[in-house]
């Protein structure tokens, strides 16, 4: 299995809505940060799915080193 490719150094402020499904790309391949995009295949990685229980902004890991996964837990600070 490949290791994440780190995307950014700082989280992703994002608007999610309730009631939608996400898929966030764990990877770090993808071309449409912070979402899935396909690019994890043949990485043995998959994206986080999850469904938003409420409308609001978000921080999303960009760095993909999370402990948090789809959400910054500040992780980028020790790269």
């Amino acid at each position: 299995m490949e290791k994440s490719k780190v995307a950014g150094k700082t989280p992703m402020m994002v608007d999610i809505e309730s009631g939608k499904n996400y898929a966030w790309c764990a990877c770090g391949h993808s071309s449409k940060q912070p979402w899935c995009d396909g690019s994890h295949k043949g990485t043995g990685l998959l994206p986080k799915i999850f469904k938003a229980h409420e409308n609001k902004k978000v921080a999303m890991c960009m760095c993909k080193q999370t402990g948090n996964p789809p959400y910054c837990d500040g992780s980028h600070s020790k790269l």
